[in-house]
């Protein structure tokens, strides 16, 4: 399949659409595509009839992350700087989203994890659906919420970032627009009418396009039993300092009251990777201090890392658990959360010996990322 067919992109007047179109494999992104995106980003960009962006996903994802198999393919054969290689492009255009100079509406009507946050959540506008499932899983298969996510994480409100990195934990278009990763909520069926008011915008100016998605947005309640409800308890537990200190945290308030909801999410973070929780949360903190490009570069150094695999091995694990013996059984190394010291959790932060740190196009519109504005 050539490149552009995997994304497919058509000129309404002044917009642009670009669509994903793996529908398969829920749109996860290959390197291919990644490129594509860049290049059809920067064009748009210095071409002055380009108004507005809109990205979206064909069949039931937005994008489904990464497609990360053959990656993890590389790094088994050794071939691990090929793994960087995609993780470099990746980052750069997250980067060029974050700072991006015109209109752009990611419609996530469907599933959006990983790398389709990734693709999305910097931009100006992000439309959930009732459709729309959103998760950062990362840390149960040996990694960590990347693609810029300490920054985007670490502004959601209280700890609540801390919760849906580690936990892995799902998120609805209501949850999505009620923490501030959405920025509207459209019901599906209202999706070709809404396209097609943004196709009638003629200005760069995101106002315009404010101004019709305003119209059609919805304030859906968040259901009852949502984790957003459970901002306090969120809050007194994921504040904590360590990992061993959040599930502890947890655990007391089990004792003092039992809930299904503690238990489960206690149970997700004794699943994961203890080295993953451990440079996840660390990311996260660091990412309250930083910008968006300071945590592409810092995520850059610790993926690699990863792929390298000197320090663990825990993603070639999760692969062969989830995808190739499919027991669903990772062995982490090392297995405790104890086990890991400071040292260890230290050398994911640091650059890579005669590897070059990540470096961004230059950009005009060198504003911080619009979700903080939002946030």
């Amino acid at each position: 399949m050539a490149s552009q067919s995997k994304v497919l992109a058509e000129e309404k007047s002044s917009v642009r659409i670009l669509t994903l179109n793996k529908p398969k494999q829920l749109n996860a992104l290959c390197f291919d595509m990644i490129s594509r995106l860049l290049q059809l980003f920067l064009a748009y960009e210095e071409d002055p009839g380009v108004k507005l962006v809109i990205l979206k996903g064909q069949g039931r994802a937005f994008c489904a992350g990464g497609d990360i198999p053959p990656v993890l393919n590389n790094i088994v054969q050794g071939k691990w700087r090929l793994g960087a290689a995609f993780f470099y492009d990746q980052y750069t255009l997250n980067y060029v989203l974050a700072t991006y100079s015109k209109a752009q509406v990611s419609i996530l009507n469907g599933i959006v994890m990983g790398g389709g946050a990734g693709v999305s959540i910097h931009g100006r506008f992000r439309i959930a659906t009732e459709n729309t499932v959103f998760a950062m899983p990362e840390a149960a298969v040996g990694l960590f919420p990347d693609v810029g996510a300490s920054y985007f994480l670490s502004r959601l409100p209280g700890y609540f970032g801390e919760y849906v990195g580690l936990t892995g934990a799902r998120l609805d278009g209501a949850e999505m627009l009620a923490c501030g990763l959405a920025t509207h909520f459209v019901h599906s069926t209202r999706l070709t009418a809404l396209e097609a008011g943004l196709c009638t915008v003629g200005s760069s100016d995101p106002s315009f396009a404010s101004t019709i998605l305003d119209a059609y947005t919805e304030h859906p309640h968040v259901q009852q039993n949502s984790a957003y409800h459970r901002l306090d308890v969120i809050d007194r537990c994921f504040s904590r300092r360590t990992v061993e200190e959040i599930i502890s945290a947890l655990e007391r308030e089990v004792t003092q009251k039992p809930d299904d909801w503690i238990s489960n999410t206690t149970q997700a973070l004794k699943k994961a990777s203890p080295l993953s929780l451990k440079i996840s949360l660390r990311s996260i903190r660091e990412g309250r201090l930083q910008g968006v490009g300071e945590c592409l570069v810092r995520e850059y150094r610790m993926v690699c890392h990863v792929m390298k695999g000197d320090l663990s091995k825990d993603v070639v694990e999760a692969y062969r658990a989830i995808l190739v013996d499919k027991d669903k059984n990772p062995q982490w190394e090392p297995r405790r959360l104890e086990d890991i010291k400071d040292r260890m959790v230290d050398q994911y932060f640091e650059r890579l010996e005669g590897l070059e740190d990540l470096k961004f196009p230059p950009r005009n519109n060198l504003h911080a990322s619009s979700i903080a504005a939002k946030l």
